[in-house]
């Protein structure tokens, strides 16, 4: 079991917290990321992670445990189809909690967490391409003196063979290449649409055309299919 935890409850008795922590989850699973105190965050990241565990199981026991903590059959029914399936290879850590400072008013940490849903080797084969291109980059440069005069073309040419399809590198102003607007984030392996909530906030490491390349790609939609929906 998990070890007590310490201080004042979240709710006014052990039944209140229970429920709260169980409907926080229910929100999780439902829109796959939410924003919360950092507080109830780290007090809700073991309940969910257990009920995905028992989730990865899928037996007819497993589900009616679930269905203990969780009375939505239709969030249920995406836990044990959709996300603990994405989950098979993850040992751990489904979740993620990231600090998005204070709220205004009672100056409350805030935080958003969210479920952990790319593959696990996606990371990685970002940051190999990456590494690559940083390394091909001084090689171009030494090879081809005319780039001087026209940067633009030559920093596309030297990327694009070592990224995906779709894809292009920022160019030496840190701006987006004519025609690729969407952001992408290797550390996170999301996407920005214009217009989407984080779009202006994030730092691009690579740009894509659609959102088709950028998915093509195993990036994901930053917010879930609720905020890709919203910038559309």
């Amino acid at each position: 079991m998990p070890t007590p935890t310490k201080g004042p409850r979240l709710g006014g008795s052990p039944t209140h917290e229970r429920i709260m922590l169980n409907n926080l989850s229910q929100q999780l699973f439902e829109h796959k990321r939410i924003t919360t105190t950092l507080t109830k965050a780290k007090r809700m990241r073991p309940v969910a992670e257990r009920l995905i565990t028992f989730a990865k199981k899928g037996d007819l026991n497993a589900r009616r445990r679930v269905l203990r903590s969780i009375g939505n059959k239709t969030v249920v029914h995406e836990l044990f189809t959709v996300i603990a399936p994405a989950m098979a290879e993850r040992p751990g850590g489904y979740t993620r909690i990231t600090k998005i400072g204070n709220r205004k008013g009672d100056n409350a940490p805030m935080a958003v967490i969210e479920l952990v849903m790319e593959p696990m080797g996606a990371k990685a084969a970002v940051a190999e391409a990456t590494a690559v291109t940083e390394a091909a980059a001084p090689a171009a440069e030494k090879a081809a003196p005319v780039a001087a005069a026209a940067p633009v073309e030559t920093t596309t040419e030297a990327t694009s063979t070592d990224l995906p399809a779709g894809a292009a590198a920022a160019l030496e102003n840190g701006e987006a290449p004519e025609g690729f607007e969407i952001k992408g984030n290797a550390g996170s392996m999301k996407y920005h649409v214009p217009g989407s909530r984080w779009y202006s906030n994030t730092q691009a490491e690579i740009w894509f055309d659609t959102k088709e390349s950028a998915e093509a790609a195993g990036y994901a939609p930053a917010g879930g299919v609720a905020a890709q929906t919203i910038s559309e």
